[in-house]
């Protein structure tokens, strides 16, 4: 049988992607009653980060204590894969004594070699390139907020990073507008940027996100990118989500964060705090939208 894996959202075809996110709504209705399904008892997630996590992490770790199974947090200092061992090897090893393996790293080329010497499923956690699980919990927190997302108008604010384009790949497989709204040395994956034509525009003039249905930032230095943030603040603040920006949006705009936000620097406390806001509820929707990833490739 073929092993399934989630590298990014493309993995999944978009009849799937809307069946997932119907789940993971189901997930969290059920969870909220007192409903804890234990769908994979005895099954075990090795997690292997070689970056920081918050959401990610508990969210995973979370989900499979929920199921009944358990999660094996993995460092590099704490393994042979962080002295030198092949990132094959190591995955020629790790799924043989494993169900389900989640990575998040840098380059996306390691999880893609990781899961083709894998005998089980492997999910991105987030590497340089993509941020799927996010994008996931997002469809949902935006589904949940205002419906059927076909058709809306969305505009990404910011770095042209990892989640901006998983997003992209998110406006062709779910059917609505992007908007992404970068300066122009910091735009997206040009390659990315003609493959989704379709349904995802550039430009690097803020004053064009006025109409949107929705409105996204992310921090504007990354992981990796510390050194970089004082320059990258100077670059970045004419793209602020400030109250006048959400102001230009529909009546009904919601504001998105992925988080960790940086208050003042892409967002204001305003806005973050304020009522377009659901980034709470879009930080607690990683934990129902990966439950459901994890049933669809154990299952």
């Amino acid at each position: 049988m073929t092993v399934r894996h989630f590298l990014t959202l493309r993995d999944l075809q978009p009849d799937e992607l809307r069946q997932l996110i119907q789940r993971a709504a189901e997930l969290k209705a059920g969870q909220r009653a007192g409903q804890q399904p234990v769908s994979f008892e005895r099954r075990v997630m090795a997690m292997i980060f070689e970056k920081s996590s918050t959401r990610t992490r508990i969210s995973f770790e979370t989900a499979m204590a929920h199921f009944g199974g358990h999660a094996l947090f993995l460092s590099p200092r704490d393994t042979q894969l962080g002295r030198g061992e092949s990132i094959e090897d190591s995955a020629r090893v790790i799924s043989r004594m494993v169900d389900i393996v989640v990575i998040r790293t840098a380059g996306h080329d390691r999880i893609e070699r990781f899961a083709e010497f894998s005998q089980v499923p492997v999910i991105n956690a987030l590497t340089d390139s993509y941020h799927p699980c996010q994008l996931l919990a997002d469809m949902l927190t935006w589904t949940e907020a205002r419906g059927v997302v076909a058709g809306r108008r969305a505009v990404w604010i910011g770095d042209g990073n990892n989640v901006c384009h998983s997003w992209m790949n998110a406006a062709q497989l779910f059917d609505f507008e992007l908007k992404v709204i970068t300066p122009a040395e910091q735009k997206p994956d040009l390659k990315l940027l003609e493959n989704t034509a379709s349904h995802v525009t550039w430009s690097n003039d803020i004053s064009q996100a006025a109409g949107a249905d929705l409105v996204i930032t992310d921090t504007w230095a990354s992981m990796g990118q510390e050194e970089e943030k004082q320059a990258r603040q100077q670059i970045f603040q004419p793209y602020q989500v400030t109250e006048e920006v959400m102001a230009a949006a529909n009546a009904d705009a919601i504001f998105m964060h992925c988080l960790p936000a940086y208050r003042g620097l892409e967002v204001t406390e305003e806005v973050i705090d304020g009522p377009q806001s659901v980034i709470w509820e879009e930080a607690e929707n990683r934990l129902h939208a990966q439950k459901a990833l994890i049933e669809l490739l154990l299952s």
